[in-house]
């Protein structure tokens, strides 16, 4: 019989498309953690809000991954802070979609999600496995944003859930530092799409898409707390410190198409342009990209640059090693652990755009430093990053928990059996 898992990720549809509103990390995690695990015999539906209203109600992927679309009452993008309020329609609506019976086991993505898998566990009695794919208190850290309602539902749930699956020791240390006697913690990080993969010489590539002097690369959304703003001012340093023959560039995927000037490459957006001022002709802003145009980028580049004010992982850190780029990040939470300072790349201190500017002119002079990165980056990817060895051991995971589940049924048949004797 096919074992069934249900991922529950109600604000990271699996299938959107990347670098768009709440479309990154979680919804690639997902994705290609279904896939791999269908390699392994497992039948993943994944359950989510209905936020394209273009896309259809049910979606498969891979061979036979299933993506369930939930109206919860509003069919259109509903941002994360309001998808809160509809979590008792769309769980109402997830038990009129699915036998929840089912399924063998819950996985679920994100502290909205988790409660719903709370409420999964207590009516169907099916274990549950959470993901946080960030943390509240590491949102406070980084932003100064206090979210009590969100740090205590994420406290409930991380004690509640039969298994936590952090995908950083960082963040497990997080979770163990602001939650007393959580619930097992296993520490087994992401991996990258098998699109990104070294593509041949560098410098080659770099003048084949007509880039022939340094090349920065930047993916994710537009968002200050991604260290969109940051990145703008150390490259204007950066820029404003080089003589004519440096002439470096930078290149920027990501955030939603209809917010970018695809003809002049650069953002609608006033913050934005602002601050970009003297530097226009060096930047381009290309929107949201597939991952094999991202991986091509990562080829490319000198050095891709994460600048995230927090990150549980950074997923786009791990994606750029496995194409061989360097990648210069923000010293946090997960990224600490993605990045390897000196080996794979260069960390720096988060939101100081003088510190960020450094490593990027580093990088651009020292071409012996940079190929070395590049080498060791591919070899760190290899060993850690590769959804094969992952979902293995996601696998097991899984198998100890339906093992403990069908032990419990067979001891209460067994307790119920000499009661009735």
């Amino acid at each position: 019989m096919r074992k069934r898992v249900l991922f529950v990720s109600d604000h990271g549809d699996p299938l959107a498309k990347l670098g768009g509103k709440q479309a990154g990390g979680q919804n690639n995690y997902v994705k290609q953690l279904a896939l791999a695990l269908e390699k392994r015999g497992w039948q993943i539906d994944v359950v989510t809000h209905w936020c394209d209203e273009t896309a259809p109600r049910v979606e498969t992927f891979g061979k036979s991954c299933r993506v369930y679309r939930i109206k919860a009452g509003y069919k259109g993008f509903v941002s994360k802070n309001e998808m809160y309020s509809m979590l008792p329609a769309f769980y109402e609506e997830l038990k009129q979609t699915l036998p929840l019976a089912s399924y063998d086991l819950v996985h679920t993505h994100y502290w909205l999600s988790g409660l719903i898998g709370k409420k999964l566990k207590e009516e169907f009695g099916l274990p549950v496995i959470y993901t946080s794919h960030s943390l509240g208190w590491a949102k406070e850290k980084a932003t100064g944003i206090r979210d009590e309602r969100r740090m205590k539902a994420e406290e409930i749930i991380l004690k509640t859930a039969d298994q936590v699956l952090a995908t950083t020791k960082s963040e497990k240390q997080l979770i163990q530092q602001h939650v007393d006697s959580p619930s097992p913690i296993k520490v087994i990080p992401i991996g990258v799409d098998q699109a990104f993969k070294v593509q041949g010489n560098r410098k080659h590539l770099r003048k084949r898409l007509g880039y022939a002097h340094p090349l920065f690369v930047f993916a994710g959304r537009l968002e200050e707390t991604k260290g969109i703003y940051t990145l703008l001012k150390a490259f204007q340093l950066l820029v404003a410190k080089g003589d004519s023959s440096y002439n470096p560039r930078l290149v920027i995927a990501g955030g939603d198409a209809e917010a970018i000037d695809s003809v002049a490459r650069l953002p609608l957006d006033e913050k934005l342009c602002y601050a970009l001022e003297g530097i226009e002709d060096k930047v381009e802003f290309l929107g949201p990209k597939s991952q094999e145009e991202l991986a091509t980028l990562f080829n490319a580049a000198t050095a891709t640059v994460v600048p995230s004010f927090y990150e549980s992982f950074g997923m786009v850190a791990a994606e750029a090693q496995a194409c061989g780029s360097p990648v210069i990040a923000s010293d946090v939470g997960g990224l600490k652990n993605v990045v390897r300072d000196g080996i794979t790349g260069l960390l720096v201190e988060t939101k100081n755009e003088i510190d960020l500017a450094i490593a990027m002119e580093v990088l651009a002079a020292n071409n012996l430093l940079a190929e070395r990165l590049s080498r060791q980056a591919i070899d760190v990817a290899n060993q850690e990053f590769q959804w094969s060895s992952i979902s293995a051991k996601i696998d097991a995971m899984y198998g100890v928990m339906m093992d403990e589940r069908s032990n419990a049924f067979i001891s209460n048949r067994l307790g119920q059996n000499i009661r009735r004797g």
